[in-house]
């Protein structure tokens, strides 16, 4: 980076955690969701590696080009579930932004490894365009996450025969905490997280977001320091 190198390392550890997460995931995870959580696990060590600072190790060359070719498998891998899903169709831009940020990184003159830049130039690598476009994509993508992590206020309804939901609070007044009387049921208030992930492991779909958040704010850092 362009930068100190404790921002690098914090990359690190975040990707990295993410990364042993997502493997984690695969042991409860159903068919779908084990690629998912398996492609998930290949971009958090990708971009740990890829996060490195310089001063621990600086790589040649050809493992630019290595990164570039491992993430363009995975990413012609992720073209067929990206038609039918938005969730895949996500992973396809990271994978894509992957081999994008390798590539650039191979053809810098002296590239050095400490997470994208130069050692010493101040040169930047990648072209203005692609990577502005990487980094509103994945700016809105941060705040989209993080907006569906928050806490949302429902109103829980109990009706006479026992059943309950938010979707019986149209036959009540609207004043919660207090009884509606006996034909109408009982409103109370209660914090819900709306997080729906079908690749998450049961009861805990807020994990995977929360990952899948730390790697795009990760992501975003590694674009700013192109």
């Amino acid at each position: 980076m362009h930068g100190p190198a404790t921002a690098g390392w914090l990359v690190v550890a975040l990707c990295a955690a993410a990364g042993t997460y997502c493997l984690l995931r695969l042991r409860g995870a159903p068919g779908a969701g084990r690629g998912t959580a398996g492609g998930e696990a290949l971009m958090g060590f990708g971009m740990a590696a890829m996060a490195v600072p310089a001063a621990v190790v600086t790589p040649p060359r050809w493992v630019w080009l290595l990164y570039a070719a491992v993430f363009g498998v995975a990413a012609l891998r992720t073209l067929g579930p990206a038609r039918r899903s938005s969730h895949h169709l996500h992973h396809l831009v990271g994978m894509l932004a992957m081999v994008y940020m390798s590539v650039a990184m191979a053809l810098l003159p002296g590239a050095a490894h400490d997470g994208h830049g130069t050692q010493g130039t101040g040169d930047a690598g990648g072209t203005p365009l692609a990577t502005g476009v990487l980094l509103i994509y994945y700016a809105g993508f941060v705040l989209w996450t993080g907006a569906r992590l928050l806490p949302l206020q429902t109103a829980t309804v109990t009706a006479p025969d026992g059943r309950t939901g938010p979707e019986l609070a149209g036959t009540v007044p609207p004043d919660t905490g207090r009884t509606a009387g006996p034909a109408a049921g009982t409103v109370t208030e209660a914090v819900t997280v709306v997080v729906p992930d079908a690749g998450a492991p049961e009861g805990r779909p807020e994990m995977a977001l929360a990952c899948r958040l730390s790697m795009g704010i990760a992501m975003l850092a590694m674009l700013l320091t192109l």
